[in-house]
């Protein structure tokens, strides 16, 4: 890693942690808290969660998991440009997704309609939620135990009602400043990664088609670049090399933009980025064909009624599973029903959110279905 920019987070001035630990040997802490999200059942979990795709549909499609690897891949290179320190950003990329429900947005948002009355469900907020308390490992504290930088980053968004019960790393949206500049690249490599996969996704499942994305400029500029270059190319490559020539482009943007607007700030300390207005950015161009992009995705992958059904079937899966928990947690495993006995919809919300998407799908077949066994 080169030296760190002066407005680089420092795992050597890090805010703490909420229970004071002695400094690791032989790594910073913020490799630290990488290390802790690697081993936590909470990753190794993002194996069997989708992002668009149901698990079972296919195994080429990504998961959470693979999604958060490309995460913390491309923001790991857009932090080497700009001097930031690159194991916060690995860390907060590996972590973000950690709250996420079965079966992606569909089951989040089934979940947060279950959760209306007793303060909804925000990913973003149970993935700190995940860190800070539902994960069991360690002897003298629940959760991870994570610096204050990785908790930041992780809380990408919040609504002002629950920023007030979380402390330190809440304040920031009461008091409307910003994250490190780290948590800032972690954020927009996320949006650099799933809008490229999803395409490469969409494309694959063939619920779209290069003809649709050749009328998406960020897309057709660099899907005629490679025909233009490698003539006669066979279509899973074609794809190939427009989305990483796409991702290249959308980095080194990015990054070129970012080092404009950090020279045009100044900041000299993290606490000056902070104060400032975000200055991890797209140039105006960029956002353009980014938002262009989404738009497309929107209305051909995420609302195609292949999908939409898959999301029916998945929502509802996830409605009837609160329904039933909620009613009986005697159904939940000890250490829910537990927990139960003072916040039951939070319990049961917790329950169903760490459900990969085929656990769900089994739990519901065990609950609804009477199935014949043989003799």
């Amino acid at each position: 890693m080169k030296s760190l920019a002066i407005y680089a987070a420092d795992p050597e001035r890090s805010q703490g942690r909420q229970q004071f630990e002695a400094p690791p040997e032989g790594r910073n802490e913020f490799q630290r808290d990488r290390d802790r999200i690697i081993h936590s059942t909470a990753f190794r979990r993002l194996e069997y969660k989708t992002q668009v795709f149901v698990n079972h549909e296919g195994d080429l499609f990504r998961t959470r998991l693979t999604h958060s690897l490309e995460v913390a891949q491309i923001g790991r290179g857009i932090a080497r440009n700009l001097g930031l320190h690159e194991d916060l950003v690995e860390a907060i990329a590996l972590a973000h997704d950690l709250g996420h429900t079965p079966f992606g947005h569909a089951g989040q948002d089934a979940l947060n309609a279950c959760m209306t009355e007793h303060g909804g469900f925000e990913h973003n907020l149970q993935s700190l939620r995940v860190v800070d308390v539902l994960e069991q490992r360690y002897a003298e504290f629940d959760g991870l135990n994570l610096s204050f930088e990785v908790r930041e980053g992780i809380l990408k968004h919040c609504s002002l009602q629950n920023a007030r019960h979380l402390g330190a790393v809440g304040q920031r949206f009461l008091q409307q400043r910003q994250p490190s500049l780290e948590a800032q690249v972690a954020n927009l490599a996320d949006e650099i990664a799933y809008n490229n996969h999803d395409v490469d996704d969409g494309l694959r499942s063939g619920l779209i088609t290069l003809s649709q994305l050749a009328d998406v400029e960020l897309f057709a500029h660099h899907l005629a670049e490679v025909r233009h270059r490698y003539p006669g190319l066979n279509e899973r490559k074609l794809v190939h090399e427009t989305v990483r020539r796409m991702i290249n482009a959308l980095v080194q943007d990015l990054s070129r933009q970012s080092s404009e607007n950090i020279a045009a700030a100044h900041p000299a300390s993290v606490d000056e980025v902070r104060a400032n207005a975000p200055l991890i950015a797209f140039s105006s161009n960029m956002q353009r064909q980014q938002r262009e992009l989404k738009g497309f995705l929107r209305t051909n992958l995420y609302r195609h009624y292949r999908v939409n059904r898959m999301s029916h079937k998945a929502q509802h899966i996830v409605r009837e599973l609160f329904t039933v928990f909620d009613a009986d947690p005697a159904l939940m495993p000890d250490d829910f029903q537990l927990y139960a006995q003072s916040d039951k919809p939070r319990a049961v919300a917790d329950y169903i959110a760490g459900m990969t998407d085929r656990y769900a799908i089994r739990e519901y077949r065990r609950l609804f279905t009477v199935e014949e066994q043989p003799l």
